[in-house]
């Protein structure tokens, strides 16, 4: 049995970004501690003896939470789960919540990486996107991280945000450059319908479309040329700093979730928990946890197939041929037809072992996949 993923959902925030569609709410002292008290009862009561290689708190913003509570937190995953030594232990980081100690404080409950939120280095670009922060905010705990012995550092950028130009996306980028953190991701504005930044859409002026895939170049080729692969999509690192969480739901491996919001995959089957606090610590404290399991869903067949080519396209490893054929009992080529001619106009890198998108042809993924892939409804599980 393979080995597993835990991600920690810690559902509050100073107040929602403008562009935000995940659960989060504000909440004061009492109510995080609350939440951190049902967080380790739920965690006491799954746990598990396989081991435990990558934990990550979401948000939100764990960084809320003391880091008293992030100790709490991680001495129960240590006492019910077998919490590999040299675990992947990540935490977000908002740097509004930048506190003195903080960062010494995870250090000691065993983070051992941070991923810190800054989207953009120019102030008016933030203040759009809702950010309770700017830049100087973002500096200080940055430089406070790595005060405290903090050697893996993701930071995530925005892009095709509100009167964003390529020349200031090209001066974030740069700016970002300067620090040298180990891991970036580099998201393209999505604007999620009723998120505040739906709702002023209309008076607002965004990068048109050749802007935006101009900005998707620029930062693909600045963060090559200063030595990030660029292993993702959206996401750059290092030499070993590859994002160790995040790849297991690339590969398609088990994770669990907890808390309000959280989703798991677990042995072929997907399900979440309800977006809803309340609910939560009710189902935690009566001992409820069976109705914490919601939309469970067995993925297999023709679903599965297609999930895991959507899934290891999104890398640039892409996919192992050989392993495909394994696992699927048909060749790639029989499955989705002749690629020949995709790579000859240079959107797939191929050869007898693997297949993979190059970077022209990962900037229009979405239509390739959405010609081969065809998602079934999937069985109860």
């Amino acid at each position: 049995m393979g080995k597993l993923g835990l991600y920690l959902h810690v559902p509050f925030c100073v107040r929602k970004c403008h562009y935000c569609d995940f659960y989060s709410a504000p909440a004061d002292k009492g109510a995080r501690t609350a939440y951190v008290r049902a967080l380790c009862r739920h965690l006491a009561a799954s746990g598990s003896d396989r081991t435990v290689d990558t934990v990550y708190f979401g948000g939100g913003t764990p960084t809320l939470l003391d880091t008293e509570d992030f100790q709490a937190v991680l001495d129960t995953v240590r006492a019910h789960f077998n919490l590999e030594a040299g675990a992947e232990i990540t935490a977000e980081c908002n740097p509004v919540t930048h506190a003195d100690g903080m960062m010494e404080g995870l250090r000691r409950a065993g983070v051992d990486r941070l991923s810190i939120g800054l989207q953009s280095a120019n102030e008016g670009e933030l203040k759009l996107l809702g950010r309770p922060h700017g830049y100087a905010e973002f500096l200080e705990t940055y430089h406070a991280a790595r005060r405290a012995g903090f050697d893996n550092i993701s930071v995530d950028l925005m892009f095709g945000i509100p009167d964003q130009t390529v020349e200031s996306f090209a001066y974030t980028i740069d700016t970002l450059l300067a620090l040298s953190p180990e891991h970036i991701s580099a998201y393209g504005l999505r604007i999620e319908e009723g998120t505040p930044l739906d709702g002023m859409r209309k008076r607002l002026v965004f990068p048109n479309e050749d802007a935006e895939a101009e900005m998707a170049e620029l930062v693909a080729s600045r963060l090559t040329a200063a030595g990030y692969e660029h292993y993702e999509i959206s996401n750059y690192a290092k030499a070993g700093k590859r994002s160790r969480h995040n790849m297991r739901y690339w590969l398609g491996e088990d994770y669990l979730g907890f808390g309000p919001g959280a989703h798991s995959y677990m042995d072929g089957v997907r399900f979440f928990t309800a977006s809803d606090t309340a609910a939560y610590l009710a189902a935690v404290e009566s001992g409820d946890l069976a109705s914490l399991r919601q939309g469970a869903q067995r993925i297999a067949g023709k679903e599965l197939q297609d999930e895991y080519v959507m899934l290891r396209m999104r890398l640039f490893d892409g996919i192992d041929l050989a392993d495909f054929a394994h696992r699927f009992g048909i060749s790639f080529e029989d499955a989705y037809g002749d690629t020949d001619r995709l790579a000859a106009a240079g959107f797939l890198q191929k050869n007898k072992e693997r297949i993979a998108f190059s970077e022209k042809g990962m900037r229009v993924s979405n239509a390739i996949l959405s010609e081969w892939l065809d998602f079934g409804e999937g069985g109860e599980a």
